[in-house]
This record gives C-alpha cells, structure tokens and sequence, in this order.
C-alpha cells in the first residue's frame, strides 16, 4: 500500500491525471507524483483493468467537458439530465472496477458508496 494512498484512490488518481497531462499538459508534476507513488506497487497484474479505467474516466471526460467549460447554458436541460445519468452510470462502473483492482492487488481498502447506488 503506498504511503499516502489506498492502491485504489492512487490508480483513480493516476490515471486522471494521464489524461489531464494529455490533454492540457497542465500537470506535469502531479502526474510524476503520482507514476512515482505507482512504482510501489505491481500494476503489471491489472494492466487490462487499468486501461479500463481510463476508458470509463475519457467517456466522462467527454460528458463533464462542456459543462465544466462554462458552456452549459448551450445545452438543453433534458441533454443535462441525460449526461448526469450516464456519469453516474460510468462512476457506479469506476468503482466495480477499481475494487477488482483492489482485490487483484490484494488491498483490503473498497469502495462503497450505498446511497449513491455504486456496491
């Protein structure tokens, strides 16, 4: 387990950050933090997870973009409320998965959010 992080908030983290540094270049530093913390721990066994998770963090990406961009007043309400599902959708996946890589791992550390229906 790393020293700042449960192995499954670091592999989130980290893999948010590659996509901010690919997109915006904005975050060298938090990226090389993070890869630093991640050569801790053997992420060769859950590479397939791992590209996973990136997938389902670049689809919410592409559903957080125009509203985070302050472009929101452009979209229709019903486009609103249909994105915010499918972010909830991806995140109840997020968190599947990151378990598994937590079980893979053999850290005792899961996620569970029970109100917010990701178990």
């Amino acid at each position: 387990m790393s020293n700042f992080f449960p192995v499954i908030e670091l592999v989130d983290r980290l893999v948010i950050a590659e996509i901010k540094f690919d997109k915006t270049q904005a975050n060298a530093d938090e990226l090389e933090w993070y890869q630093t913390q991640a050569k801790n721990h053997n992420l060769d066994i859950v590479q397939t997870e791992l590209a996973e998770l990136k997938q389902i963090h670049l689809q919410i990406w592409e559903l957080e973009k125009e509203l985070k961009s302050g472009t929101e007043q452009n979209i229709p309400l019903d486009e609103i409320g249909r994105r915010a599902i499918a972010i909830r959708n991806h995140n109840n996946l997020r968190i599947k998965l990151k378990n598994r890589i937590a079980e893979q791992l053999q850290c005792r550390i899961r996620e569970i959010k029970r109100d917010h229906v990701s178990e």
